[in-house]
């Protein structure tokens, strides 16, 4: 079995369940302006390539245009940032995986889709006793997941090859940008997907609690 020196996580949809105030935001600025709404668990195909790509799914096809696009993405942002804390909270088993892998003295980090401020607010909201090593959220520097580059930036700012780390994650996305980034692609039940979806993308290994995460451990 490999050793593995660190775990790289996906955020929303692994660590902490932020379904219930994306929808409701994105739902709050599709109907100030108008548009139909969806149902929460609608959310959780739109949720996974980034904000615009959420819109680019929640409006109607003949709104998805790209000024109708960022004119929502930039209300969603506005009312995400004093709403991403109302019903969110980590995943049941998810503080102990972490006090788990702190123990084992594994490197932590996160890379997100989600907007780097919103991820570095809600990484310090609520993940603040674990002092992950790296946190990472989607920027203009970077190319969005399934592109490798972000991974392979988090083991070049920690120094560890990216075979040394596991990858865990939710969705096609996350187990996509694993494989390209040569790390141990697990996925996870508790999430927005479907383990077809995780078979079919890539998962070695899919798990349907935390604490499972230890059996590949060392």
């Amino acid at each position: 079995m490999m050793e593995y020196k660190a775990v790289l996580f996906d955020l929303d949809g692994t660590l902490i369940d932020t379904l219930d105030d994306i929808g409701d935001a994105a739902n709050r600025v599709l109907s100030n302006r108008k548009f139909p709404t969806h149902s929460i668990s609608t959310y959780r195909l739109f949720i996974g390539e980034g904000v615009r790509m959420l819109f680019t799914r929640a409006l109607p096809e003949e709104s998805r245009n790209p000024d109708i696009i960022e004119a929502c993405l930039k209300e969603y942002m506005e009312d995400y940032r004093f709403n991403y804390n109302v019903k969110t909270k980590p995943y049941q088993g998810i503080p102990e995986l972490l006090d788990a892998l702190k123990l084992r003295g594994l490197k932590l980090a996160i890379l997100s889709n989600k907007p780097d401020p919103a991820t570095q607010d809600c990484a310090a909201f609520f993940l603040s006793k674990w002092d992950f090593d790296v946190v990472s959220g989607q920027q203009d520097s970077i190319p969005r997941k399934p592109d490798p580059k972000g991974a392979l930036n988090v083991a070049q700012r920690l120094a560890i090859p990216p075979s040394s780390f596991i990858y865990l994650g939710d969705t096609a996305i996350d187990m996509k940008t694993a494989v390209s980034a040569g790390m141990f692609p697990v996925g996870v039940l508790w999430g927005f997907r479907s383990l077809k979806e995780l078979k079919e993308s890539g998962a070695r290994v899919i798990i349907d609690e935390p604490m499972q995460l230890m059996d590949i451990i060392i």
